[in-house]
């Protein structure tokens, strides 16, 4: 425990201190540049947000060193970046957000990436903030309410004019074994494609997503994300904690224009395509490879230790003339236990919030043995 805390304090004190900064510049860019001019407030915001996530980045690049393995074809690769694009992904760990980050910071989009996400997260101090003054859409996951708040949002991106990833999870919630098997019988009693590797996707919001910003929005990135069996699964715990891993992504870029028109037509694309993402995935477990594509090297740039580096510095030197001007006293030092046990609360919030329910790897027998086992008698 007290190993934990040596490590997550400081990483914590510079994510918060810098956060709290970059949330109150992005305050005054809100009042006072996005009345007058929406696109100018996107462009300053988009670096100014960088600065706050390229941390997050810096922790999964080099503190952690996970590494990403992008299988995708050269031409997808080239484009990935300049082009608006629909996310659509499975929900396999806890960090898949993350690793969306990693990709759009290769390509040079990571301020402009947008998710669908539950209100709650807009309330989380520093991260959540900042990712709603970066037009996150937050649904309250009750259709009646988000709505209105899905249309609201996608009237908000009809003038953003730089290139942006919105992210949806239409599985709706995190992979594991006790999702899946609800899957499975849900499945077996519409008579669906069984699943073993994903869980069912709930469409509504793809089909908003795409029936409002099909006009501005040219293809849609279909993400396919695995760990390798002989790797750990990471997560934000053990990234803190410096263990790596290792995670596969696959990408194909889907044209938006060859998706059906009609709303019931663009749900079954979308489930269509996760029954191809689930063999993907036995094939995945079964070769540890997704070997259709071409392994693109993505690299590990040093832009996020270089914004570590120099964030640390800051805030170290401005400490350092903090105590020289504030004369000691049992009340300031009052105030700092307070100030770092806030920290640790922060932080482990962040930690909670990122996690999954625990469970075990799940072991699906083949889909006519598991039929006969979940069908009734």
């Amino acid at each position: 425990m007290a190993i934990a805390a040596a490590i997550i304090l400081p990483i914590g004190l510079l994510f918060l201190l810098s956060g709290l900064i970059i949330n109150f510049i992005q305050a005054l860019l809100f009042i006072l540049v996005r009345p007058f001019s929406k696109n100018i407030f996107r462009r300053i915001n988009k670096e100014v947000a960088e600065l706050l996530w390229l941390e997050i980045v810096w922790l999964f690049d080099w503190w952690a060193n996970v590494k990403v393995e992008l299988y995708t074809d050269q031409e997808t690769y080239g484009i990935m970046g300049k082009e608006p694009a629909l996310i659509i992904s499975n929900h396999r760990s806890d960090i898949d957000w993350l690793v969306g980050w990693v990709l759009a910071q290769r390509v040079g989009c990571l301020g402009n990436t947008i998710a669908l996400a539950k209100k709650s997260l807009s309330y989380l101090p520093v991260l959540g903030w900042s990712m709603w003054f970066s037009c996150c859409i937050s649904l309250e996951r009750s259709w009646n309410k988000d709505e209105n708040i899905l249309k609201s949002g996608f009237q908000e991106l009809n003038d953003f004019h730089q290139p942006f990833w919105l992210a949806v999870f239409v599985e709706g919630t995190r992979f594991t074994h006790t999702k899946l098997l609800a899957a499975q019988e849900y499945a077996v009693s519409v008579g669906k494609p069984i699943p073993r590797n994903v869980l069912i996707p709930r469409t509504k919001g793809f089909v908003a997503s795409v029936s409002h910003l099909r006009s501005i929005i040219p293809a849609i990135y279909d993400i396919t994300l695995a760990i390798p069996k002989d790797k750990p699964r990471p997560t934000l715990l053990r990234m803190l904690r410096g263990c790596s891993s290792v995670v596969h992504v696959r990408v194909e870029r889907r044209l938006m224009q060859e998706l059906p028109e009609d709303e019931s037509g663009i749900a079954q694309w979308c489930r269509d395509v996760f029954v191809v993402k689930d063999a993907l995935l036995d094939r995945h477990i079964a070769t540890g490879t997704f070997g259709d594509q071409e392994c693109q090297d993505i690299g590990r740039p040093k832009k996020s230790l270089m914004v570590v580096i120099c964030w640390s510095c800051f805030l170290f030197f401005s400490a350092i003339k903090f105590f020289e001007w504030c004369p000691f006293s049992w009340g300031g030092v009052v105030f700092c236990a307070v100030f770092l046990v806030l920290v640790l609360v922060l932080m482990q919030i962040l930690i909670v919030s990122s996690k999954s329910e625990k469970s075990t790897a799940p072991k699906v027998p083949p889909p006519n043995t598991l039929k006969e086992n979940l069908l009734p008698a």
